[in-house]
């Protein structure tokens, strides 16, 4: 990451690229509540405190992948997908959680705050919902994962934030855009993609119904082209 930082430095391009990673919610040792989040012992000093230093510097983001369709089940399905539903609190902030993501976002946020790096950018690299699974699994079918790209859409763009990160919005990547049909593991890792092969759409979202819907609202346009961008990086072709 220095290395190219370097390189983008002697090239005149750093103000206008910015290297950085994604991390899986792995990376934390706990995340509920999200107020006591930390990042796990070992990685915190020795890794992650020295690249969040270089990314400061460099004003670059710390990039995350929040996933709540891992973290769903039959009893939290309305939390996940940002339904009406009860809400989770938190004891040590007297906050409430409405939906599993500002959760996620807010745990990573405190495990920043604990290394003095809080300041620092958080950016959404991965974040969707497959639209197959296997039988066993809950809330998974195509009007489910439409449902929450949807709502994603709506609450990245409402720029409400989160309760830890109030009036903030953040850069979002939908995950993926074509189905992954050599992908290992479960079904739903194959299974979350927009498109078929032949391009047509597995289920639809309303960022891709017209250009119109999102005239004049800057965040939508930014969530819109980050997901088409990020996609011709990170799906496998199918053969």
């Amino acid at each position: 990451m220095q290395t190219l930082h370097v390189a983008l430095v002697t090239a005149s391009l750093d103000n206008n690229v910015k290297v950085s990673t994604p991390h899986s919610l792995g990376i934390l040792s706990n995340s509920s509540p999200p107020s006591s989040a930390k990042f796990r012992q070992g990685y915190d000093m020795h890794i992650i405190k020295p690249m969040l230093s270089f990314l400061k510097d460099s004003d670059a983001p710390f990039m995350v992948n929040p996933y709540p369709f891992f973290g769903s089940s039959a009893t939290n399905l309305d939390y996940a997908l940002f339904r009406t539903n009860s809400g989770v609190f938190d004891d040590n902030t007297n906050l409430r959680y409405t939906n599993m993501l500002d959760a996620q976002l807010d745990a990573v946020y405190s495990a920043l705050k604990v290394l003095g790096f809080e300041d620092v950018e958080i950016v959404i690299a991965e974040t969707g919902w497959p639209s197959l699974g296997d039988p066993a699994q809950t809330g998974v079918d195509p009007k489910i994962a439409s449902e929450y790209n949807g709502n994603l859409i709506r609450h990245v763009n409402s720029g409400v934030g989160t309760p830890l990160m109030p009036n903030r919005t953040f850069d979002t990547y939908i995950f993926a855009l074509f189905d992954e049909n050599l992908k290992p593991g479960p079904t739903c890792e194959r299974n979350f993609g927009l498109f078929w092969p032949n391009m047509t759409l597995v289920y639809d979202i309303p960022i891709m119904r017209s250009y119109a819907a999102v005239v004049g609202d800057r965040h939508y346009y930014k969530v819109f082209f980050s997901f088409m961008i990020v996609f011709n990086f990170i799906c496998t072709s199918w053969v």
